[in-house]
C-alpha cells in the first residue's frame, strides 16, 4: 500500500487536537471513561483545553481517594489499603496517558504550556501520597504481617512493591527532610519538562538547509524528494532540508558523497543543546544531575546511580558497570580494527585525510559493499512498510502466539498517518488495540517508543490500548514507504513492547510497571524474528513485483550481522558510561560544565575514540534526562544479554514454533508483577543469563 492510499483511507477519521477549539467540545470527554471500544481515546472530541482541568481534577480526586484510605478508622487489610490504592486515580491516569503521548508525538505550544504547568503539580501530588505518614503506617502494617495473610504470589509481591515504593519515595524521612525532598522533586519535574521542550525545539532548529541539489549526490530520489517536501513545509521553496534524528549519527551520512556536507550535518547534530541560546540544555542537565545527587543523599544513598539501581535486576552500579566495561573493552578494540579498514579505503582513493566521525557511516557502507557485497539501497525495495508490518511483525506474532490483527478505520486518530488494529487471541477473545504511528514530524520527539493509552488490568477490567511510535522518514506523496534494515528492526523491537502489554495477565495496575533492566528484554528479543528464515521469506518481497528477496541477497543481509558492531556497540556503551558518570556525582559536587565533563568521563572510561562519539551526547540524551532511564541506560545491554541468551534457548528447541512461543508467553511475557524479574528469567531459562551468546552474535567473542 502506498503512502498516498494509506493517507486517503484514514483522513476522514483524523482529528487535529491543535485546531479543535474548546468551546465547541461541550462536556470535557476526559472526565468520564471513553465509550469507544476498550476505552480508546476519543480524539475527535478531545481539545487542548480539556487536558489541564481534567488532570487537575484527576489530581484532586486521587488525593481525596488516598486520604480516605489513610484516614480510615478500620484496621488495615490488603483489601482496604493495598487493593483500594490500586483503584484510585483512574481519571488522572486516563487524562495523563493521552496527554503524555500527544506531548511527545503530536505537541504544540499550548500542550507545551500545559506540560510546564502540570509537571510540578504531578510531582507534588505524588509526594502528597508517598510522604503521607498515616498511609505509610497502614502499608507497613500489612507488609510486616504479609507472611501470615494467605495472599497469593501476585498480592504478596504487590505488598512488597508498595512498601519499597514508599521507602524509596522518602516515607522514612523526618519532616524537615521530607520538605526538602518535595522541593527537589518539584524542581526536577519542571526541569525535565524544560529539557524535553528545549531538546525538541533545538532538534528542529538544527535541521540542515541545502541550497545546491548537487551536494545531495548519493541520496536516493525518494530521499531528495522528501528533503524538498520538508523545505516546502518550512516555506523554503527551492531548497532541501535534512532533518535530524535524536541520535548523534544521522541516516544521510552513510550515502552522502559530499564530505563537507557530511561534516555540516554531523556538527549540527553534536552541537544541539550547547551554548547559551534559547534551546540550550547544558545548564538544565547540570542542575538535573545535581538535584538527583542531592535526592539520593537524602534517601541514604551515596549517588543517584546507587539509588536508581536499588530496584533493578543489576542491583548495584558496580554490577552493571562490570558488564558495560567488559563489553566496551571488546567493542573498542573491534572499532579500532574497523577504523583501520576504512582508512585503507580513504588512502586507496587518495583522500589525504584521516577518517573522522562524520566519515564513518559513509566508509562503513563502502566497506560493506567491498567486503560483503552488500548495498543497503539494494535491500530497501524489499522492505515496504505495510508488508513488513503485516507479513513480518504481525506474521511472526501469529506464528508464535496465535494472535491475529484486523485493521479498523472507524476509530478517531490524532494524525492521518496513525493506524489502528484490533488484536485477538488464538481463542478469538479480544486482547486490545494497537496503534501504529511510524513517521517523523516536526512536533514529534525523536527516536522510537511505546506508550499506553489504557493499561491492562483485570482488577479494573481493562484491556491494553497501546501505540508504537517511530521516526521513519516520510516520503513525498505517492512514493512507497521503503525501510532500511534498521527501520525494520525498530518495528519488531517496539512491537515486542506491545506484546508485553497485550499479554499482561496481572490483576493489579501496579504490577504492570517493569524495572528498567527487564523492560527492554521482550522488545529486543522480538528483534530476532526480523531475520528468521520463515518470517523474512514472508515479508521481504519487492514492492513493485512481489518477487521474494533473492537468496543471495538474504545471505548478504545475514552475513553482515556482525558488520560494524565494534562501532555500534561502542557508541552505545559510551552513552551508558556517560550516563553513569553524570549520575555518580556526589551531592556536594558543583554544577558541571557539560562538554568538559563529558570529555573527561569518556577519557576516564577509555571510550574516548574521536571517530566513535557516544550514541547520544549529554545535551540531547533524552533517555536519561526526561524518559526515565537516568543511571539505567545500561539496561539495553543488560537486556541484550537476556534476549540473546533466551533466543539461544529457542534455537535449541526448534525456533519459531507455537509451543515455544506459548512457553515464553506463559513464563515471561504474562508474568509481570507476579515474581522478581530475575526469578522470572530463571524460571524460563533454567539458570541465570550468560553474556556468551551476545558477544558471539556481535562478533566480539574473538580477539
Amino acid at each position: 500500500m502506498t503512502l498516498q492510499r494509506w493517507t486517503l483511507a484514514l483522513t476522514v477519521f483524523t482529528v487535529s487536537v491543535v485546531q479543535t477549539p474548546a468551546e465547541t467540545q461541550g462536556v470535557n470527554p476526559l472526565l468520564t471513561p471513553s465509550t469507544l471500544p476498550f476505552q480508546a481515546p476519543a480524539f475527535d472530541k478531545i481539545a487542548n483545553a480539556h487536558f489541564l482541568p481534567a488532570i487537575e481534577e484527576g489530581i484532586t480526586q486521587r488525593i481525596e481517594e488516598v486520604a480516605a484510605i489513610a484516614n480510615s478508622p478500620a484496621a488495615p487489610t490488603f483489601a482496604n489499603t493495598i487493593e483500594a490504592m490500586e483503584r484510585t486515580g483512574q481519571l488522572l491516569e486516563r487524562a495523563t496517558n493521552v496527554f503524555e503521548n500527544l506531548a511527545s508525538s503530536y505537541t504544540n505550544p499550548e500542550l507545551q504550556k500545559i506540560e510546564r504547568t502540570i509537571a510540578p503539580k504531578l510531582a507534588s501530588a505524588n509526594d502528597e501520597i508517598f510522604l503521607n505518614a498515616k498511609l505509610f503506617q497502614r502499608v507497613k502494617a500489612i507488609y510486616d504481617q504479609r507472611a501470615s495473610l494467605t495472599l497469593n504470589a501476585e498480592s504478596t509481591h504487590l505488598v512488597e512493591l508498595y512498601f519499597r515504593d514508599f521507602v524509596r519515595a522518602g516515607a522514612l524521612l523526618n519532616d524537615a527532610d521530607k520538605k526538602t525532598l518535595r522541593a527537589l522533586n518539584e524542581e526536577e519535574s519542571s526541569l525535565e519538562t524544560d529539557y524535553s521542550q528545549k531538546r525538541l525545539a533545538g532538534n528542529n532548529a538544527a535541521a540542515v538547509v541545502v541550497d545546491d541539489k548537487a551536494q545531495l549526490d548519493g541520496l536516493t530520489d525518494a530521499d531528495i524528494a522528501a528533503a524538498a517536501q520538508e523545505a516546502a513545509t518550512r516555506k523554503m521553496s527551492g531548497k532541501w532540508v535534512l532533518t535530524l534524528q535524536n541520535t548523534t549519527q544521522q541516516p544521510y551520512l552513510s550515502r552522502l558523497k559530499n564530505r563537507a556536507l557530511r561534516k555540516r550535518i554531523f556538527d549540527a547534530s553534536i552541537m544541539r543543546g550547547t551554548g547559551s541560546g534559547p534551546d540550550a540544555t547544558e545548564q538544565t542537565i547540570a542542575r538535573l544531575a545535581q538535584i538527583r545527587a542531592q535526592k539520593a543523599k537524602l534517601l541514604g544513598f551515596p549517588t543517584f546511580a546507587a539509588y536508581a539501581l536499588g530496584n533493578t535486576m543489576a542491583g548495584t552500579p558496580d554490577t552493571a558497570l562490570k558488564l558495560v566495561t567488559q563489553v566496551a573493552t571488546a567493542s573498542t578494540a573491534k572499532a579500532r580494527e574497523e577504523a583501520a579498514r576504512m582508512q585503507k579505503l580513504v588512502d586507496q582513493d587518495g583522500g589525504g585525510f584521516k577518517v573522522e566521525a562524520w566519515d564513518w557511516d559513509y566508509y562503513a557502507e563502502r566497506v560493506r559493499k567491498a567486503d560483503y557485497e552488500f548495498d543497503e539501497d539494494e535491500v530497501r525495495p524489499y522492505f515496504e512498510l505495510d508488508r513488513v508490518l503485516k507479513d513480518g511483525v504481525f506474521f511472526a506474532a501469529t506464528r508464535l502466539y496465535g494472535i491475529t490483527f484486523t485493521e479498523r478505520r472507524d476509530l478517531p486518530v490524532y494524525d492521518s498517518d496513525v493506524r489502528v488494529f484490533d488484536v485477538h487471541d488464538a481463542d478469538g477473545k479480544a486482547l486490545g488495540l494497537f496503534y501504529a504511528d511510524y513517521f517523523e514530524r516536526s512536533n514529534k520527539d525523536g527516536g522510537a517508543w511505546m506508550n499506553s493509552f489504557v493499561r491492562p488490568t483485570r482488577l479494573l477490567d481493562k484491556k491494553a490500548v497501546i501505540v508504537n511510535n517511530a521516526n521513519f522518514v516520510k516520503p513525498a506523496p505517492g512514493q512507497p514507504v521503503l525501510l532500511t534494515p534498521d527501520n525494520v528492526r525498530t518495528m519488531f523491537h517496539e512491537f515486542g513492547h506491545a506484546l508485553h502489554y497485550l499479554f499482561f495477565s496481572a490483576v493489579y495496575p501496579r504490577s504492570t510497571r517493569i524495572v528498567r533492566d527487564f523492560v527492554e528484554f521482550p522488545s529486543q528479543f522480538n528483534e530476532h524474528w526480523a531475520l528468521d528464515p520463515i518470517v523474512l521469506a514472508n515479508y521481504a518481497k519487492h514492492y513493485r513485483t512481489g518477487a521474494a528477496m533473492p537468496q543471495a541477497l538474504v545471505d548478504k543481509v545475514k552475513k553482515t550481522g556482525t558488520f560494524n558492531q565494534g562501532y555500534s556497540t561502542t557508541e552505545a556503551q559510551a552513552a551508558s558510561l556517560l550516563d553513569f558518570a553524570w549520575h555518580s556525582l556526589p551531592a556536594d559536587a558543583p554544577l558541571q560544565k557539560a562538554q568538559s565533563f563529558e570529555a573527561a568521563a569518556l577519557k576516564r572510561f577509555n571510550v574516548d575514540l574521536p571517530q566513535v562519539p557516544p550514541r547520544y551526547r549529554s545535551t540531547y540524551f533524552t533517555h536519561i534526562w526526561s524518559n526515565g532511564y537516568s543511571a539505567r541506560y545500561y539496561s539495553y545491554l543488560w537486556t541484550k544479554v537476556l534476549d540473546t541468551d533466551a533466543y539461544d534457548w529457542f534455537l535449541e528447541h526448534g525456533g519459531l514454533t507455537r509451543e515455544n512461543g506459548d512457553r515464553f508467553r506463559t513464563l515471561v511475557l504474562s508474568r509481570a508483577g507476579q515474581a522478581d524479574f530475575a526469578q522470572i528469567y530463571r524460571d524460563f531459562r533454567g539458570r541465570d543469563p550468560v553474556p556468551g551468546p551476545l558477544l558471539k552474535e556481535r562478533g566480539l567473542d574473538k580477539p
